[in-house]
């Protein structure tokens, strides 16, 4: 099966069946077990490959303009904020993000909509053949912009993996504005041991004339001002262009830091020309960021289930300033983050908690049980179970530590409404 036509006279142009897509026989599931084994196992990081592969896809990146989204944390609520605003503004719009909650599909969006399965299948049925040496995050930003392309997107919001320089999304051409959240301690393994070289990092996906906007502070803006002038790069920050970042109210999203990430998005549209879609920025909703559920509990009061995706030490401590109290913690994260620090500033906030895996790669939730105090429990739906059991009626249930375990919860809680 081929996925572009063998002259690729359009860039990003898929060969289609010779009957029309509403006519096509039923799709076997997309192989995702394949495409979510491909990883960098064995290669350099850096934008090269993914270069490569968008290439040999035609290069369809060059058919629409890029807003890169790059920081520690708030990238997803800032694409989520920039896209609504795109699409007020009249423009035909992209969105590219990861992790994914529910479905691979989120990762890819056009016009509010979710990529169809079949396309995913269609993609990665070709590369499987074409480039089966390719990492998945490549694989999925190849596959994101192809789809920008067939659909005939103006712009696309595009978030970054992991880093700036080092990323992915460095690859991709026609970048209009380079957006960077916030600089924390985070992937230390990959992007270096102390705020100033993950900092450096983020800061390399300046270029020379795109607008760079910042709500970063301290050590990591002295690092981002250096480079952006090292590079010729114009910079936008809060304190340099204040009328740029202020906002009409606060955004719909929760949380003392969505402020930024809404000053961040508003100042990029209003930098492009699209001011419009402000109000729609604000509006905007995003899953698993301070999500509010409320559950029936034991038949007397419900009870308030808070879903937060923070897996990492600043983004624990911004989800602790939000959240003053809750009854009962459900926790699970990544082995790989630093678990001591991302637990210290929630163990304050719950008097009960369970411990569980939201993954093979997780922590041990009976280490942590042991460590923290509280109780573990395997498997995500029991977890939840448990703890959903140990908070009061009227009560509050904080879920947090990592993407995956709210998005699991997320699911469950979806399930029970229907």
């Amino acid at each position: 099966m081929a996925y572009l036509a063998p002259e690729m006279t359009r860039p990003g142009d898929l060969v289609e069946p010779a009957q029309p897509e509403q006519n096509w026989p039923k799709q076997e599931r997309p192989d995702y077990d394949w495409l979510y084994s491909r990883t960098r196992q064995g290669q350099a990081r850096g934008p090269q490959r993914a270069r490569a592969l968008l290439d040999q896809l035609g290069s369809p990146d060059q058919t629409f303009q890029s807003i890169r989204v790059i920081g520690t944390n708030g990238k997803g609520s800032t694409c989520t904020m920039l896209e609504a605003g795109l699409i007020a503004a009249g423009l035909p719009t992209g969105r590219f993000t990861s992790p994914h909650l529910e479905r691979f599909e989120e990762r890819i969006r056009t016009s509010g909509q979710e990529l169809d399965p079949r396309r995913s299948a269609v993609f990665i049925a070709w590369a499987r053949q074409h480039a089966p040496d390719a990492a998945f995050f490549d694989l999925t930003l190849g596959l994101a912009c192809s789809e920008f392309a067939r659909a005939g997107v103006s712009w696309a919001v595009m978030e970054a993996g992991v880093g700036g320089r080092s990323d992915g999304t460095q690859a991709l051409h026609r970048v209009a504005a380079v957006s960077l959240t916030n600089v924390a301690l985070d992937h230390t393994a990959v992007l270096g041991p102390g705020l100033s070289d993950i900092a450096r990092d983020k800061a390399g996906a300046a270029l020379a004339g795109v607008p760079l906007l910042t709500t970063a502070i301290g050590e990591g803006l002295d690092v981002i001002r250096q480079v952006a002038g090292e590079r010729g790069t114009p910079l936008y920050t809060p304190q340099t262009h204040p009328a740029l970042f202020e906002l009409p109210h606060p955004p719909r999203l929760a949380g003392p830091h969505q402020i930024e990430n809404a000053q961040l998005a508003a100042a990029t549209l209003r930098l492009l020309g699209s001011g419009s879609g402000i109000e729609a920025a604000l509006d905007a909703g995003h899953p698993a960021r301070l999500e509010r559920f409320g559950l029936p509990g034991n038949g007397v009061a419900d009870i308030t289930v808070l879903l937060d995706g923070a897996h990492n030490p600043h983004a624990a401590r911004a989800l602790a300033a939000a959240v003053p109290h809750a009854d009962v913690l459900l926790f699970g994260n990544l082995a790989r983050k630093d678990t001591g620090a991302t637990l210290a500033p929630l163990l304050a906030l719950a008097p009960r908690r369970v411990f569980t895996s939201p993954g093979d790669l997780a922590s041990d939730p009976r280490e942590l049980a042991r460590r923290f105090g509280g109780e573990a429990v395997e498997g995500v739906p029991a977890a939840f179970a448990r703890a959903r059991a140990l908070t009061p009626p009227g009560g509050t249930l904080l879920v947090t530590g990592s993407l995956y375990l709210a998005g699991t919860v997320r699911g469950l809680l979806l399930e029970a409404a229907r």
